[in-house]
């Protein structure tokens, strides 16, 4: 959830004129492929860190520092190289270490009695969440570009409530801050699917980093207040 605010600026920079109909549906196929295939390496790099136990050190400031140092270096490989041949596997690279950040948490969860459970639910939530964004960005009509300004301000106000809550340890702030993560990002995924549909976005890659940073938060927030309602059973 702490990593959006970069990733606007490197998807806007991407922005340009608007594509051709089938410019855009290129585009939106190869985003859905790369995206479908870019989960690969997510689970991969979560199963790795949940059974390794690589990322359990990672708590605190060391672990923002880590998470924060890795995605915004990745994030700028991947702008830097989305036109040539190396951004696709700069991109997998990327998910399979955002995958193995999540593990921390998804170990927290599975080790409640209900935990398998309580994954494959926000599994479930975030396909869902993905679906009714995709169908109406699909028959939406009206111009969302507008909508941006405001879900970068909410993005950043998540940013920073997610930092300082790192410190403070509030489970009523991680509750919060997850329902606004949901919210916030929710509606992100169907600002970028409007963009790719209506031809503000011509890169599959951009795009398909700008989605998946969406249904990573969606799910990480799902997750969160899962878990903590799990942690009280």
């Amino acid at each position: 959830m702490n990593d959006r605010t970069q990733t606007l600026a490197y998807v806007d920079a991407a922005r340009g004129g608007v594509a051709s109909q089938e410019q855009r549906n290129r585009v939106l196929r190869n985003t859905y492929w790369l995206l479908a295939l870019s989960l690969l390496p997510t689970v991969l790099g979560a199963w790795l860190g949940v059974a390794t136990g690589v990322t359990r050190g990672l708590s605190g400031g060391l672990g923002l520092v880590v998470f924060l140092g890795g995605a915004f270096g990745f994030m700028f490989a991947i702008e830097k190289t989305k036109n040539s041949a190396a951004g696709v596997p700069v991109l997998l690279a990327f998910t399979f270490f955002m995958g193995l950040m999540l593990s921390r948490m998804i170990a927290l969860v599975l080790g409640f009695k209900n935990g398998s459970e309580l994954v494959m639910t926000a599994m479930g939530g975030t396909a869902g969440v993905f679906f009714v964004m995709a169908s109406l960005a699909s028959v939406i009509k009206r111009d969302l570009s507008g909508l941006g300004k405001w879900l970068f301000v909410g993005a950043l106000v998540v940013m920073v409530g997610a930092i300082v809550n790192v410190f403070v340890g509030s489970t009523v702030g991680m509750l919060v801050i997850s329902t606004l993560v949901i919210g916030v990002f929710s509606l992100y995924m169907l600002y970028d699917l409007k963009r790719i549909i209506d031809g503000g976005e011509t890169n599959y890659i951009s795009a398909t980093l700008a989605l998946y940073l969406d249904l990573f938060n969606v799910f990480q927030g799902l997750l969160a207040l899962l878990g903590l309602g799990g942690s009280s059973d």
